[in-house]
């Protein structure tokens, strides 16, 4: 991807607008969540996606008594029963 020079300053409350160009690019929305993550001295701002707690994975995912778990961790665990 191609870097987007954009310039916004950071308000009284810490927060900052994300350009309306932007969110239409992503599909973002009002209320989407969104992950921040810290590379380096690099903050990187990136589309939540809940991931497995045993496995890491993001592919299908479903929560469980608060907690996400993948469908492979769920067959390896049902192996074990």
């Amino acid at each position: 991807m191609r870097p987007i020079g954009v310039v916004r300053k950071v308000d009284q409350l810490g927060r900052l607008v994300l350009p309306k160009s932007l969110r239409k690019r992503f599909n973002m929305n009002e209320g989407d969540p969104v992950e921040i993550l810290v590379q380096g001295e690099h903050i990187i701002l990136e589309r939540y996606r809940p991931h497995c707690v045993l496995c890491g994975s993001t592919e299908q995912v479903a929560e469980y008594r608060e907690r996400y778990i993948c469908k492979g961790c769920v067959d390896e665990l049902a192996k074990l029963i």
